[in-house]
């Protein structure tokens, strides 16, 4: 039904887009993605907000889970300008309202809601600015808005935005300071409506004030929007733009998969590759610790589930599972993190909430059972980025437009490539150990119950967990697969175009529809203002 190519307009990055960003559970869409939306709208707003309203459409996810999955709490934070990690999250409503901001939410109707995470903004300053938006999550964290004012935009936080309306007999003095900035990454984009133009302008780095200053000096400006990057600049070229690329360059250099992502992103980032290893370093300690907190849970805060993963992990070692091993450790590390995300813990979108254990299950698993050090870890969770870099490229990381096989379905082709590199084997190997991985998933709808990302979503990233293991091995072990890995993306991201909207992250159909799914009641979480 949908096809949103807009959102690969931009080259993608593992660190910006698929093993990213470091967030609060339990949804990256519906939890991250709000809260960088608030935190964009802030910066358009350019002052305190006083009053905010958002607004779903109801045909829509967020209609369905804006609450459940702490959308609301994520789109106010932002607001409010706090980081997500905050510790007040929980608490953000009622400080925003004691501060004078009055923040709402509402479902109604919404003009050409083609996106079923579109929402619309209505913003006004305690200085009497005000600010119309219309904004999309696209998955994994990832956010865009198409609106400011009555100006359509491709505005993503990946870059330092500026966007100046003018009249139009002012355009020759705004592209004089345009031509003399270095800074500048792309042409500037232009839109006329009548006398008035709007100049979109992507700068590398933040705005310099003097900059800003000699545009508002220009006769005939009617207004000038600035927006910070959300994500770190990609300030570089991409070394490939598919799968079928990446993998001639690794047969062409003799590279593993995790070498050819590392040389990607340091090429596209503008970063050395020391740099972007301590990045990726900084985001395993992030799982690690998530893992190990998820262990140490007696209580949670989880809406549907009580914690199970250390009592699972210690049957295990106690001898009293049937078959026990690697691979239910594993998935007790999946458990674990998951366990911490949906009680609203700080986890890594990898690649997004909702699958954020598969990838933690496997390489703390490396790391404890094998002994693999930091470096190894750090090149399989490349190997593991590459593969879904494919993902953010060619298809999306959202539920709500290509269900649960481009969540968990992606984490565990993800995830099987990361064994085949930690393994020692090739980046073909491990392209087709991730393919075959989507053939097991494909179709695999995301139907949360109660619209909490737990039931099945837990069990779902254990299974994962453990399968990839099993899948590395067979490919290790000779199994051909003759499905390219890039095919097989194409035809997830098709298959997900075809599933109803029930079946999308709306709690409408699948497990959340059977009887006893409806008879339960989930906890009571703080409520929003509506």
């Amino acid at each position: 039904m949908f096809d949103f190519k807009g959102d690969k307009m931009e080259p993608k990055s593992i660190l910006n887009d698929v093993l990213g960003p470091i967030m609060r559970g339990p949804s990256s869409s519906h939890t991250a993605a709000p809260f960088f939306i608030g935190k964009i709208s802030r910066s358009l707003l350019g002052d305190e907000p006083h009053s905010v309203t958002f607004s779903f459409d109801p045909r829509g996810s967020f209609a369905k889970v804006f609450h459940t999955q702490a959308s609301d709490r994520g789109f106010a934070a932002g607001v409010m300008g706090w980081n997500i990690t905050d510790d007040r999250f929980d608490d953000v409503l009622g400080l925003a309202d004691s501060e004078g901001a009055k923040i709402v939410f509402e479902i109604k109707k919404l003009p050409n809601a083609y996106h079923p995470n579109i929402v619309d903004i209505q913003m006004r300053s305690k200085k009497g600015q005000k600010l119309h938006a219309v904004a999309l999550s696209i998955g994994g964290g990832a956010i865009r808005f198409e609106q400011v004012e009555r100006w359509p935009v491709f505005l993503t936080g990946s870059f330092y935005d500026v966007l100046i309306e003018l009249n139009a007999s002012s355009e020759k003095e705004v592209l004089k300071i345009i031509t003399d900035n270095k800074k500048i990454r792309n042409p500037a984009v232009r839109l006329t409506k009548g006398d008035s133009v709007l100049i979109h302008l992507q700068f590398l780095d933040p705005l310099q004030e003097d900059t800003l200053c000699a545009f508002k000096k220009i006769p005939g400006i009617k207004r000038i929007w600035t927006s910070s990057s959300i994500s770190i600049v990609k300030k570089g070229r991409p070394l490939f733009s598919n799968t079928k690329e990446m993998l001639a360059i690794a047969k062409e250099k003799k590279w593993t998969l995790g070498n050819v992502a590392l040389e990607y992103e340091s090429k596209l980032l503008g970063l050395s590759k020391g740099t972007v290893l301590k990045e990726f370093q900084q985001r395993y300690r992030v799982m690690k610790q998530a893992v190990q907190r998820g262990f140490e849970i007696e209580q949670s805060s989880m809406n549907l589930l009580i914690p199970s993963a250390r009592n699972i992990y210690k049957a295990e070692t106690a001898g009293r599972l049937m078959t026990g091993g690697i691979h239910t450790r594993a998935a007790t590390r999946a458990m674990a993190t998951m366990e911490v995300a949906s009680s609203g813990g700080v986890i890594v979108a990898a690649p997004t909430g909702g699958a954020a254990g598969v990838i933690p299950g496997v390489l703390v698993t490396l790391e404890e059972e094998y002994q693999m050090k930091e470096r190894e870890i750090t090149m399989a969770m490349l190997a593991a980025g590459a593969v879904g870099l494919g993902v953010a490229t060619q298809a999306t990381f959202a539920a709500e437009v290509a269900g649960c096989q481009v969540e968990v379905g992606a984490a565990a082709a993800m995830a099987a490539a990361a064994i085949i590199e930690a393994a020692g084997g090739d980046a073909h190997q491990a392209a087709d150990a991730a393919s075959v991985s989507f053939q097991n998933t494909m179709g695999l709808i995301c139907d949360p119950v109660l619209a909490f990302a737990e039931i099945p979503c837990h069990i779902r990233n254990a299974s994962a967990v453990s399968s990839s293991f099993v899948l590395a091995d067979l490919i290790l072990g000779g199994y051909q697969n003759l499905l390219p890995l890039d095919e097989i993306i194409d035809a997830v991201y098709s298959v997900g175009k075809m599933l109803p909207r029930e079946l999308k992250c709306t709690a409408l159909g699948g497990c959340a529809q059977v009887p006893t799914a409806l008879k339960l009641t989930g906890k009571k979480r703080n409520s929003s203002k509506k």
